[in-house]
């Protein structure tokens, strides 16, 4: 008899520590040992995930189906951050760098503007400034600009 077909994809998501940490196995065995998987391979495959995001709190996203895995790896703020490129404008122009970290989908704000925001709020607790700025001078720019253009 053929193995049975689940076609539903089953979603976990786990919180670790980056850079070659090993994750918990007490949770992992008690969220994955259910659908059939091995929680030491998880366990090996989230440890090189996120292997250059080391010492930072990670969500990981596993999406099961037919007792296989994939990876997905769920920033943070704090994460995307530290993975921005930090060459200025005009070097990223000539070498055509791009850097695509889309935090506006996992954000729950309604507007761009807070979301950028929140972005900006998370930097000075990594030790970031913005061109030359203090990241606070952006957000009150940012406020006062909001703020003038709505109507009353």
């Amino acid at each position: 008899m053929p193995p049975k077909f689940d076609p539903k994809i089953k979603v976990i998501y786990l919180w670790c520590i980056g850079g070659g940490e090993v994750c918990n196995t007490s949770v992992l065995v008690r969220k994955i040992r259910p659908l059939d998987l091995s929680p030491k391979k998880a366990g090996d495959d989230i440890t090189k995930a996120t292997g250059g995001l080391k010492f930072l709190g990670i969500t990981v996203k596993l999406n099961i189906q037919n007792t296989q895995a994939q990876l997905e790896v769920v920033p943070s703020t704090s994460a995307l951050i530290i993975r921005a490129p930090t060459r200025n404008h005009l070097e990223i122009e000539a070498k055509h760098i791009k850097h695509s970290a889309n935090m506006w989908h996992r954000s729950l704000a309604r507007e761009l503007s807070k979301t950028i925001k929140e972005i900006l709020g998370t930097a000075p607790f990594m030790g970031c400034n913005v061109d030359g700025c203090h990241p606070y001078e952006i957000i009150d720019d940012i406020n006062r600009h909001v703020c003038s253009t709505k109507p009353s």
